[in-house]
């Protein structure tokens, strides 16, 4: 049974930084796309970056570019999210994904999903 499970979440300032990890079992996705998806209250779910192979190779929505970055260390099967100059814009639920295939330019089609966590950026 394929489990992803985040952790890193939590309330930090404006300006501050956070990293968020999500390690996966069940299953190597070393060869698949893995993103973060972040959900704000009353907002639908939206993409927020995702990896594929190494660091080589990773995508972001614009509103993140330049702040954050992914990365995975395949040998423990995790994925990571290091977000710097948080904004309070950035508050909301963060899930980790992945997929099955290397398409990290598609933000649909991932099959897997942790249970999120939480991170509040204070004004």
């Amino acid at each position: 049974q394929v489990q992803l499970v985040e952790s890193g979440g939590g309330l930090v300032q404006a300006g501050g930084s956070l990293r968020l990890s999500c390690a996966a079992s069940g299953r190597t996705f070393s060869r698949d796309a893995m993103g973060w998806f972040r959900q704000a209250p009353g907002q639908e779910r939206r993409f927020v970056a995702a990896i594929v192979w190494n660091d080589a190779f990773t995508n972001y929505a614009d509103s993140v570019k330049g702040r954050f970055t992914i990365s995975r260390d395949n040998a423990k099967n995790t994925v990571y999210l290091q977000m710097n100059r948080l904004k309070p814009e950035d508050t909301a639920v963060y899930y980790c994904a992945a997929k099955m295939g290397p398409d990290i330019n598609d933000p649909n089609g991932y099959n897997y999903w942790g249970q999120g966590t939480q991170v509040t950026v204070s004004s």
